[in-house]
């Protein structure tokens, strides 16, 4: 019995070790040790490449051309404060578009007002007084963007102050209706197509993080 146990063992870890071996497999031969780096700048010399160091910035030839006015303004911008990412930036002007858009329809500029420059706060409250005046009240729902880019840039060194313009496409449902409740433009479920060009301002290095809206336009 005792030898009998002993093969029954023996053939048990035989098996195992084949399975073992299966799932693991082998190393036979010469094998190369695995990569855990990026190679180094004297081997890629070696093998012809050339090391460029520096090079354009992706996070601004991504949106405007490489040797453009526009683009030294951005590079201009990230020397003044590094952490300035342009897409961040546009990321923002998303959001921005609708919540200030959607502001102005439905004339409620209170939470909008801090994105706003002091003119084109007075331009958007004077044209909701005039709405208010006449007794015409809007039903606007944003349905989207379909283009978002950035058209310009400028930055002024002496002063920190950039300014960033972006053209928006935007499409949204927009229906007035005057006292008595009967519609004067737009339609009920109709979806619009927008075009807005909005620039933005803010002085580069400062503690307040916030774009303000300083101009609108089509």
């Amino acid at each position: 019995m005792p030898l009998i146990q002993l093969l029954v063992l023996a053939g048990i870890a035989l098996f195992l070790i084949l399975r073992l071996k299966n799932v693991l497999g082998t190393r036979e031969g010469f094998e190369k040790p695995p990569v855990t780096g990026q190679p180094r700048p004297d081997a890629l010399e070696r093998s012809g490449f050339e090391v460029i160091e520096g090079g354009p910035d992706p996070d601004i030839t991504d949106h405007v051309a490489e040797d453009s006015p526009a683009a030294q303004a951005l590079a201009g911008m990230k020397r003044a404060e590094p952490s300035f990412s342009v897409s961040e930036f546009l990321g923002g002007a998303r959001q921005a578009y609708e919540m200030i858009l959607m502001g102005f329809e439905r004339g409620e500029l209170a939470e909008i007002k801090p994105f706003l420059s002091e003119d084109v706060y007075d331009s958007f409250a004077q044209v909701v007084s005039d709405r208010d005046a006449q007794g015409l009240t809007i039903e606007a729902e944003f349905i989207g963007l379909r283009e978002l880019s950035l058209a310009d840039a400028t930055y002024d060194p002496d002063t920190g102050i950039a300014e960033l313009t972006v053209r928006y496409v935007g499409q949204l449902t927009q229906v007035v209706y005057d006292r008595s409740g009967d519609v004067v433009e737009g339609e009920p479920g109709k979806v619009k197509t927008q075009k807005d060009s909005w620039t933005f301002e803010r002085r580069m290095g400062s503690d307040d993080l916030n774009w303000q809206l300083v101009a609108t336009g089509e």
